[in-house]
């Protein structure tokens, strides 16, 4: 064992005990030689370039899939951007056309003439903006009316659409507003 010993020069500070130190302690560790073989730096290196190589190719694969989501987003708000105006637009349309029913009774009045054609123009503006009306004849489709009373019907299936109550609208591939249809029932035996 050996002793250390410190040097204390100064009188006022106390001296402090020896410390023993064991010679094993001071041996640095060398790495055994009968311990895992070394890694060749080169291959070290090549592991390494592999990891990064990697890491780019999917970094650059997510920066290809935000980009074309982005775009798509994009194209998606410019397509719909007016499906708020026109879902507000829709409820002035259907009183227009109650104004125009009142006003069919005579078809040569002037208010009747230039009702039809602002109705013509705004068909036209509608149509230009993608907006389609939703067919109403045929069965009833809950993707796209919204019944809102039956009626028994003697000929007939059931869920074939009687009349419609309100029209409905899609913009392009969306719903704006479904159908409110009157849908057939099959009548119940009397008892």
């Amino acid at each position: 064992m050996l002793f250390a010993m410190q040097a204390n020069n100064d009188p006022a500070q106390p001296l402090e005990a020896p410390v023993a130190t064991d010679a094993a302690d001071t041996i640095s560790e060398a790495p055994a030689a009968d311990s895992a073989p070394a890694l060749d730096p080169w291959d070290e290196l090549e592991a390494e370039a592999a990891k990064w190589k990697e890491i780019s190719l999917r970094t650059a694969a997510e920066m290809e899939n935000l980009r074309k989501r982005t775009t798509r987003e994009r194209e998606d708000a410019i397509r719909y951007a007016n499906q708020r105006l026109l879902e507000e637009l829709l409820p002035v349309i259907d009183n227009f056309e109650m104004g125009m029913q009142a006003a069919s009774q005579d078809t040569k009045s002037m208010i009747y003439i230039g009702m039809d054609m602002v109705r013509r123009q705004l068909n036209e503006f509608l149509a230009s903006q993608g907006v389609e009306e939703i067919p109403t004849t045929g069965q009833f489709d809950p993707n796209l009316h919204d019944a809102v009373a039956q009626e028994e019907c003697a000929a007939g299936e059931e869920g074939r659409i009687l009349k419609v109550t309100r029209r409905g609208f899609r913009l392009r591939d969306r719903l704006l507003r479904p159908a409110s249809v009157v849908v057939s029932k099959v009548p119940t035996p009397a008892e």
